[in-house]
């Protein structure tokens, strides 16, 4: 069983990145630096009465995003339908010159019970260990226990830094995504 991603061993989930032009992984590594420098993603997905958008803690294992939801809440009904979602990762920017952030698409899908749901509970109580507090509150601890795991494989990721010019981008695409 793989562990999840620190920031020194993002690659092993990403064989099938297309890292072109990326001598030695850089692009990679600031990719993969930036997603271990924030906690929150802005999830959108779109359903039957139109889009929706929210706003969800995540880890990481390689690009794989995983979180946990409330399988009942409007993204995860929208994830049962619909796998195909896109979502962004930035902090709150002051002016646009210094503005940088992640655009991901890809495909997400629920964990099945069991070892898939296990790695994605380790690997966000690793990064959230408030998840596994015994005195957390009794509403966290029912509402966690209730929730289910959810993986992102994404297609392309595309970092944007407006510090290296207006508009300047990088990009990762994935040949194989997996399921």
């Amino acid at each position: 069983m793989r562990r999840c991603s620190a920031s020194s061993d993002f690659m092993k989930s990403s064989a099938d990145a297309k890292t072109i032009a990326d001598p030695g992984g850089a692009r990679a590594a600031r990719i993969a630096a930036f997603l271990d420098a924030h906690h929150v993603m802005s999830v959108a997905t779109c359903g039957p009465n139109g889009p929706h958008a929210a706003s969800l803690f995540y880890a990481r294992d390689g690009f794989d995003l995983i979180w946990v939801s409330d399988p009942k809440s409007e993204h995860s009904r929208h994830v049962a339908e619909r796998a195909r979602i896109a979502v962004t990762i930035a902090r709150d920017y002051g002016d646009f010159p210094e503005i940088k952030g992640l655009q991901i698409a890809g495909d997400a899908h629920r964990l099945a019970d069991g070892a898939d749901s296990a790695r994605a509970r380790s690997c966000l109580e690793a990064r959230y260990p408030f998840l596994r507090d015994a005195n957390a509150s009794p509403a966290l601890r029912e509402a966690y226990d209730k929730a289910r795991f959810y993986r992102l494989v994404p297609a392309r990721i595309v970092f944007i830094d407006n510090s290296r010019g207006l508009g300047f981008k990088e990009t990762l695409e994935f040949a194989n995504p997996r399921p």
